[in-house]
């Protein structure tokens, strides 16, 4: 594979007479351009967008207060992934806001790194019931798929929260208005779900598209393959991670995502509802689905309920439609000490990693 500097050469040699804006859905490929500096390396007139890259920051607010509930009145051990447990909900003043303060509030909730750390808890606790709360795009749902064809102790019940990736992709290139001009695709998601899930971006919109891996080769290969296409008027689906990212994906993992789980109409947090954008338990597995087997908490009065903290613009965030510090609060009221709004809080929310990146003042500072 070519060395960066001759990438950067490349894709210096274009000439373009208007800005191109190219998206990523990734927060793995958010993190990697943000901390190599690659935005202050690429020419002027290229715009690099974050796009829908973090499940934390889509997961709806009433599934996170349900999950709260849960740890606070149920009495279960809530089990979640780590990044989940700062994600603020819309409550009054004074009452639990996170999960880390339902944990500080006496909730037995604890951070897990794989949901084979919700079985071992599950097996060393067999009298208390155990949700785990799992939030995730395919990349991680896969392996809770997994875990519930193989078999779960009967005291472990799933709080699922997963999405698919390219429904949102979709969404926005259906509404006419995208605002990129070009897409990077995510390559742990091609790798379970195979790169030609991505292809409908060429065939149904002729916008150029490929798959790019982590590394900042295979990044800027996949800049420079869309940068090609637009001049040069062709359009396919390149795949910039072969390493990796074979067709037809991971076939044990999407058989496994196949068998346990049943695709669904699901609500993104402040963006609404995307039809087949989600992952519910089958039927088959109803023993256990946390949803079937608790309270519903869902309390229609709380103010902004499903929706993101006042003055927090993360779903435009998430959209692509402004950049990290272009939201009202971003750097003022919102920073990783004190989040107000998810994208701040996920490792792979571009707020969190435009910070972490040594951004600290809002674009209108």
């Amino acid at each position: 594979m070519m060395e960066a500097r001759a990438w950067l050469d490349k894709i210096h040699a274009f000439e373009f007479d208007r800005p191109i804006k190219i998206m990523n859905v990734c927060g793995g490929h958010e993190r990697s351009i943000t901390h190599a500096g690659m935005r202050g390396a690429l020419p002027k007139w290229l715009e690099l967008v974050p796009g829908p890259g973090c499940p934390v920051c889509v997961c709806p607010e009433e599934d996170v207060y349900q999950a709260i509930q849960l740890a606070l009145f149920d009495k279960v051990i809530l089990v979640a992934f780590g990044d989940m447990l700062r994600v603020p909900v819309n409550v009054k003043k004074g009452e639990v806001r996170s999960l880390a303060e339902a944990q500080a509030a006496g909730a037995d909730v604890r951070p897990i790194a794989s949901p084979l750390d919700a079985r071992r808890i599950a097996q060393e606790n067999p009298e208390r019931p155990v949700v785990f709360f799992a939030a995730g795009f395919e990349t991680t749902t896969a392996p809770v798929a997994a875990m519930l064809a193989e078999g779960i102790p009967g005291n472990l019940s799933i709080l699922l929260s997963g999405r698919l990736t390219w429904p949102a992709v979709a969404m926005l290139l259906d509404s006419g208005s995208p605002g990129f001009d070009a897409l990077v695709a995510p390559g742990h998601v091609s790798t379970v779900m195979g790169p030609e899930e991505w292809s409908f971006v060429i065939d149904r919109h002729e916008i150029p598209a490929a798959v790019a891996g982590f590394g900042t080769e295979s990044l800027l290969a996949s800049f420079y393959s869309v940068l090609r296409q637009l001049k040069s008027g062709e359009r396919f689906l390149d795949n910039c991670y072969r390493e990796v990212a074979h067709p037809g994906g991971n076939p044990t993992g999407r058989r496994l995502l196949d068998h346990t789980l049943d695709i669904v109409d699901a609500n993104w947090r402040g963006i609404g509802i995307i039809p087949n954008s989600g992952y519910a338990l089958k039927p088959a597995f109803a023993q256990h689905d946390a949803r079937l087997l608790f309270p519903d908490h869902t309390d229609p009065d709380r103010r902004r309920a499903g929706e993101m903290p006042p003055g927090c613009d993360c779903a435009q965030v998430v959209l692509g439609k402004i950049y990290p510090n272009q939201c009202r609060i971003y750097g003022k009221a919102c920073t990783p000490r004190n989040p107000v709004g998810p994208c701040m809080v996920s490792d792979e929310g571009a707020c969190r990693i435009w910070w972490a990146g040594g951004v600290r003042v809002a674009a209108d500072a």
